[in-house]
């Protein structure tokens, strides 16, 4: 096998789809597992779609996945520049060899003439293609005579330059997931290939620069397929077939219903991400990423690398190693991958689990700093043994342990009014605040057998005491084992949220 070169080549047109970001990684995973080099491409040459900042996002996204690249708009490389843009007069030479040599044609149509072509098609119930059936009927240099084909161009009539499918072929292509493939030319349009503002379409900068930057392996969205036909005569065109690299188009994701392709609206409303990170539209729409939802990148990677593509054994979590040296395109399936937010969760719960307490505890420490609280590190190892096994997010201890960070501020009133006595915790409250004084706090056991002890010897049912010292505490009944709650909040701090409370129930 020649080097393995291959190449990422986003266009900053908004904010990277997971779809994308899963290209990007079996790129890297497919480069690593040969040695071979990746590359970040930005294609950039549609400027009409041009948004401030995607480029930056995409960046930003692929560095905190982990995708390192070897070349890139980010890092250079020998076969630079890797911006399309700064690349534009490579170009225009090749588009007008391809003209000169037959294989491609001027086209002075305007674009108001084209839509009323079309307009015209419409209304017989047909569909305009420009194409081996009308080409000589249009204005191009295929049908007007070379002298005024030479007058337009000296007089810089605005064109654009198309590729001229032949006629009559049958073009078959090879892909490494899909196997061959078949297609008729004459079902194919002329393609343009070089736009009137002077910059190439997609398709003649890709094939270009693919070329140049000497890509062995084409590794894309199954969206580009029906472009590969013409690719593969632009290769051919260009008299590359011996070095044109092998295409790979990989599944969709597909919505958690497994109807369509997954969309940011699909996102919104079931109240999950499509995106690597937060992003903010230029005219103010936030997204939610995944990295703000609270996923780690090592599990957002691994959960990626699973939609669409399997190791073939019932392994499900993989470190970074384990993927590359697993991973093969022949494993990756045809048919489209469904997205399981639930499973996306279990699988970052799997890592959070993983990952060891004082880890947690450090990022857990930095959350909080950013609310303005501040705790011990040997506390938060404490919280996080407890509420380990019942967190999916790190911010999840933060809002399923809240009370062991701040007292609570209002106490569930439904649940008050039902299980509280007031009664009773008027008969009992002295003696309670006694047996609490005179408690050892260090010993969850110890906490939960005096206060069975004290409901025994004080006739009163356990739940009666219970409860109420739960709702003092955290707010409400949820939480671990009550002595638990206790122990880690300390008697001064324990007995100052039950007066609290007592207070709160007997001003009511």
């Amino acid at each position: 096998m020649k080097e393995v070169r291959v190449r990422f080549a986003p266009s900053p047109t908004g904010p990277l789809h997971i779809g994308g970001v899963r290209t990007a990684l079996y790129n890297y995973l497919f480069a690593r597992k040969h040695n071979g080099k990746c590359i970040l491409r930005i294609e950039d040459t549609d400027q009409t779609r041009f948004i401030p900042g995607a480029e930056e996002y995409i960046i930003e996204s692929l560095t905190w996945c982990g995708i390192k690249f070897d070349e890139g708009v980010h890092v250079g490389g020998p076969y630079g520049p890797y911006r399309q843009s700064e690349r534009k007069n490579i170009y225009r030479s090749y588009a007008e060899d391809l003209v000169n040599r037959g294989f491609a044609y001027y086209a002075f149509d305007t674009p108001e003439e084209l839509e009323t072509i079309r307009k015209q098609y419409e209304s017989e119930k047909k569909v305009f293609q420009y194409d081996q059936t009308t080409r000589l009927s249009l204005s191009n240099s295929l049908s007007l005579p070379e002298t005024l084909v030479k007058q337009k161009l000296a007089s810089n009539v605005p064109y654009v330059i198309r590729f001229k499918v032949p006629e009559n072929r049958e073009i078959i292509l090879s892909d490494l997931i899909r196997g061959e493939v078949r297609v008729q030319s004459n079902i194919l349009d002329d393609k343009v290939l070089f736009k009137s503002d002077g910059l190439p379409t997609y398709h003649l900068a890709n094939i270009v620069d693919d070329h140049l930057m000497k890509i062995s392996h084409v590794i894309r969205g199954e969206e580009w397929l029906p472009s590969l036909p013409l690719h593969y005569l632009l290769y051919e065109a260009f008299g590359w077939i011996e070095t044109m690299p092998l295409f790979a188009h990989l599944p969709l994701i597909l919505k958690p219903d497994g109807k369509g392709k997954l969309s940011k609206r699909d996102g919104d409303k079931g109240g999950f991400p499509v995106f690597p990170c937060n992003w903010k539209s230029p005219d103010g729409e936030h997204y939610l990423g995944f990295r703000e939802w609270g996923f780690f990148p090592e599990a957002f990677i691994n959960m990626l690398a699973l939609l669409g593509w399997n190791p073939g054994t019932e392994q499900e979590i993989l470190s970074e190693k384990e993927l590359i040296e697993q991973f093969d395109l022949g494993k990756v399936n045809k048919s489209g991958a469904r997205f399981d937010p639930e499973k996306a969760k279990w699988l970052n719960q799997q890592y959070l689990r993983k990952k060891c307490d004082e880890e947690l505890a450090d990022i857990l420490k930095s959350k909080l700093q950013q609310k303005g609280l501040v705790a011990d590190s040997s506390y938060l190892i404490e919280i996080i043994r407890v509420l380990k096994d019942r967190v999916v997010f790190v911010d999840d201890f933060l809002i399923q342990g809240d009370y062991f960070f701040t007292p609570p501020a209002i106490y569930d009133e439904p649940v008050v009014q039902k299980k509280v006595d007031k009664n009773l915790l008027l008969t009992i409250k002295d003696a309670l605040f006694t047996e609490l004084n005179q408690l050892n706090f260090n010993n969850e056991q110890e906490i939960d057998e005096a206060l069975h002890r004290f409901a025994t010897n004080n006739r009163v049912p356990a739940g009666g005491v219970m409860i109420p010292l739960r709702i003092a505490l955290v707010g409400t009944t949820k939480g671990p084992q009550l002595a638990t709650i206790m122990k880690l909040l300390g008697k001064k701090e324990t007995i100052q949220r039950i007066t609290n409370f007592l207070e709160y129930l007997f001003a009511n």
